[in-house]
Order: C-alpha cells, then structure tokens, then sequence
C-alpha cells in the first residue's frame, strides 16, 4: 500500500476523500447512513450553523456525547469552521465538564440529551449554578438525541433544528482554507499526577500525522469497515479512528456503549473488518457463549494496548476471532501513537511488547541523570518528534516539565528498548493505572476523598482484577473523632468522578507507610495488596 499523505489539515482530508470516494459508505449508525458526498454536505451544514453563530477561528467547541453520527458531524464541522475541538470524556460529572469548558473558554457545547440515565446538560446547569456567569464565553449549546426525544430547553438548540444557515459552501471552504497545517487542531485532556488535569494541543499535521502512520501500519484502505468501540473523546477513537476512516475512506460504525452481542451482529452483518479496543473486548468475545452462533470471518485487523496482553490472547484473536492481523501499541494522550508492531511480528512480540517506532518518533530510554540505557536496561521512556504535542494549554510549567530543551518528552513511564528498537513497558513512574483502558490517575482520586469530612489522608492504587484490568484499591485513615464507612468512601466518590475512576475496594487503616521524607509508600502497599485482594 502507497503511504498515506497526510499533510494538510483535517478540513482538506475531508473533501480530498468526499472528492475520491463520494459514493462510498462513510458512516453507518443505526438508520443513518451517509456516504462521504453526504458526510461532507452535513459537515458544511454544521460548519455553516458554528459561523452563523459567530464562532470565529481560533473559538473553542466541546463535545461531549457519545460515539454517534453526531459526534463525527459536529467535531469536523467545528473545525471546517476553523474553531478547535475539545472532546469531553462522556463519563465525566458536571463539575469535571464544567472545569474543561471554563480553562478552554468554550464558545459552543455540543451536548447529549439523556444517555444511560443521565442528562448531562441538566448535570451541568446544577453544579453551574448561573451558567451564564460561571461561562461568560459560552453562547451556543446544541442537545444531540442518543437515548430518544430530548425535552426543549430555551437555551440550546436541538439537533435536528440545525438547517441551512444560509451561509454559502462556497463561503464555509473558504473559511476551510484559512486553517494552517499548524493550526491548533484539538486540546484532549488527561489528568495529570498532581490531580489537576491538562489539556494536550495538537495541530492539524500533528493529528493528521499519526492517524496516517496508524492506518498505514495496519493496512486500513476504502475498503475497510471499522467498528468503533473506544470512545471519540480519547484519541484512540478520535485520531485512531475518525482520522484513520477520514484519511483513507474506510467506513466508520460509531458504537455508543459495547454489547459483545451486538458487536457479533454488527461484525456478521456489515462484514466489519477493522476492530480495535482494549485487551478486556477480546476476552469478552472469545468468552462469550454465543460466539459460534456469529460469523466473524470479515474481521481483519484489530489493535489493542493499554494493559498486559498474555500471548494466549493474541494466538486465540487470531484462530478463534479469525483476525489476520493482532497488533499492539504505546501512546499517550500528548503523543497519541508512539510505537507499534507491524503485521509480521510474531505472537510473543506482539504481546510482550509494544512494538517500534512509529509516526517519526524517536524513542529512547535514559536514566534519570539523562543518560542514555543500553538494550534491555529499564529507564524513563523518551519521545522526540514532530508528533509531540505542542504543550499544555495555559501551563508553561507543566509543559518545560514534560518536555526538555532538547525536545524530549519525559512520559513518566518506566521501559525497556531492545537493540531491535522494540519497547516494553515494565511500569509506571508516575502513580497511574488503567482501568477498563482509561487512566486513573490516583492524587485526583485521593483529593476528592480528602473533601470528605472525616478523612484524614488516603492512598489510591491500582490492583489487579480480572475483567478491567486493574480497579482502585483506597487505604483511608480515619480523622480522631469521626466515624466512615465503606459505603461512605465510595458514595462520595461517585458524586465528584467519573465511573472508572470510583476506588472498588475500601481498606481501613491506622497508619499508612512512609519513607524517611514523609511519602507515602505505594510500593509497599502494592506488594501486600494481592495477599488481600480475594
């Protein structure tokens, strides 16, 4: 396959492949489908709806709904209209949304009505207070329908009422035109060890950059059908997914929540292809009882990462889910994809590490004075490339942090290089775990309980557990005086943070360990966790 050209911005990708592949399938989402010509009418009419509106280039628009047609029409509609995206994680509470929209100045939310029980708008308003005060820069609120009608709300418009604007598409590529390979394209946000999130920028050729070199190592052409399950707010679904589709027109089947029996039926009747998620999808399918009642023969290629993949799992998506190709892979969200396997690799490579280099990077491992490891030496992992992103939003500090005067990104993860070039990552330096392939960081989660009357001090760890990987393990020392429960620990949590972040397991304790300096001592805790954890 020819490599993918990737220069340019996301606008150009768009009517480069409406351009070439007008009649192919774009996007199938239930009853909606729409093919690239069509994609690309939709998106000038949402661009067209944003300059109306007076988003100017440069503005700010959130999304924050799940993967549907929607999400794909409005994030490119945003920047065709030449504002920068900013995905909201769907699991996130009103106070974490309201957060991400006051630090980006957003100008516009799009926003889903009920989904999975919650009305996230409404969530919104109550922790505001005075929306208006506490956001002065938001002016636009769109409500998507995912889970049926949404109720009509005097400041938002629905979906279905965005018409022609009256704005010519003559008028909305121009305004295309003015957006630079450098323009800042998107600001995705993780959370950071200190418990403050930060919001990683990247630009039009960064984005571009690494969903080409992504579909290039995986082979993904107009002839592909990807199912995607990862969530767009993440990059996997957003620049592994929608870019990879919209750079080389292979047809995308948004999938708002994962059912292993509604993927069977979406694999055997739209003969998917392409299918990437966490390791935990995979054991969920290959345990399944219905499994061979499905024909999964289309499935081609799937990519996975972000937790250990025994070489069982990757022999079994092969013989028994049939996928041609297994590949694994290491990124971050300020680097997106950094390095991956390629299709020849075998089983005990794919699994045991994350493959090599990719999208330009350099990768290197150094010990912490600098210097540089030798093959299977554990060290820092280090980025160097034109894919790194280009810093945090409004945080100089955190950004000379993570990136050194010589262009190195510190990821903070621990790793080994091979002399062939092929990493692994043997842990974590900073404090993170995944859990059910989302990072929890454990200070955020520790500074949330700290606001709980009674909790003198707390210590988050990840923990094994078999279905999501690892889930969090609190150890809480009780203030003199108060009484807590677990059931106290965990409802608090669920107030203040997202799902995967909720801590499972609560333990009680008198005292935590610590080192001379006064840390605490996770290590410690680590190591005597699986003794506790039944």
């Amino acid at each position: 396959m020819s490599p993918i050209v990737h220069r340019g911005t996301v606008p150009a990708a768009l009517l480069a492949t409406a351009e070439k592949h007008p009649d192919r399938e774009a996007i199938v989402d239930g009853e909606t489908r729409l093919t690239y010509r069509e994609l690309l009418e939709s998106v000038r009419r949402c661009a067209g709806f944003f300059i109306a509106q007076e988003i100017r280039p440069g503005d700010r628009i959130a999304v924050w709904s799940p993967n549907t047609h929607h999400w794909i029409v409005a994030a490119l509609g945003a920047l065709m209209a030449g504002a920068t995206l900013v995905p909201i994680n769907t699991r996130f509470t009103g106070g974490e949304a309201l957060d991400i929209l006051d630090r980006t100045r957003a100008s516009a939310l799009i926003v889903a009505g009920p989904f999975l029980g919650t009305d996230r708008l409404a969530q919104l308003r109550e922790t505001a207070g005075d929306l208006a005060r506490s956001l002065p820069k938001l002016h636009t609120i769109v409500r998507i329908p995912v889970d049926g009608p949404i109720n009509a709300d005097p400041s938002a418009v629905a979906w279905d009422d965005i018409t022609d604007s009256g704005i010519s598409p003559e008028s909305i590529d121009e305004r295309a035109t003015t957006i630079t390979p450098e323009s800042l394209c998107d600001i995705l946000f993780t959370s950071g060890t200190t418990g403050r999130s930060k919001g990683a920028m990247s630009s039009h050729a960064q984005s571009l950059g690494v969903a080409a070199s992504w579909a290039e190592i995986g082979g993904v052409t107009y002839d592909d059908r990807y199912l995607i399950i990862n969530p767009f707010f993440h990059s996997f679904g957003y620049k592994a997914g929608i870019l990879v589709s919209l750079l080389t027109g292979a047809a995308m089947y948004p999938a708002a929540t994962f059912d292993v029996e509604r993927a069977f039926e979406h694999i055997e009747q739209e003969r998917i292809t392409v299918l990437p998620g966490a390791p935990t999808i995979y054991q969920m399918m290959l345990e399944h009882p219905q499994r061979g009642d499905h024909d999964l023969t289309s499935l081609r290629l799937a990519v996975t990462g972000a937790a250990i993949v025994p070489v069982t799992l990757v022999e079994r998506m092969r013989s028994d889910l049939g996928f041609a190709v297994v590949l694994t892979a290491y990124g971050l969200t300020e680097a997106v994809v950094a390095t991956m396997c390629r299709p020849e690799d075998s089983a005990e490579t794919i699994a045991n590490t994350c493959g090599r280099a990719a999208a330009e990077f350099e990768v290197r491992v150094a010990h912490p004075d600098g210097a540089g490891c030798a093959p299977g030496e554990q060290g820092e992992v280090l980025l160097r490339g034109p894919n790194v992103m280009l810093g945090y939003l409004d945080d100089p500090d955190a950004t000379r942090a993570a990136i050194d005067e010589n262009g190195w990104l510190h990821t903070g993860d621990a790793g080994v290089l091979s002399a062939e070039g092929y990493l692994k990552i043997t842990d974590r330096i900073k404090d993170m775990y995944v859990s059910g392939g989302f990072n929890v960081y454990p200070a955020e989660v520790e500074q949330c309980l700290a606001r709980l009357p009674g909790v003198a001090e707390s210590a988050v760890i990840g923990v094994p557990d078999e279905r999501l990987g690892e889930v969090g393990r609190v150890y809480v020392r009780v203030e003199h005086g108060h009484s807590l429960i677990e059931d106290d620990i965990i409802t608090h949590a669920k107030q203040h943070l997202a799902n995967y972040k909720i801590p499972r397991q609560v333990q009680f304790v008198d005292a935590l360990p610590r080192n001379p300096a006064g840390k605490v001592l996770k290590r410690e805790l680590r190591e005597s966790a699986p003794q506790e954890v039944s």
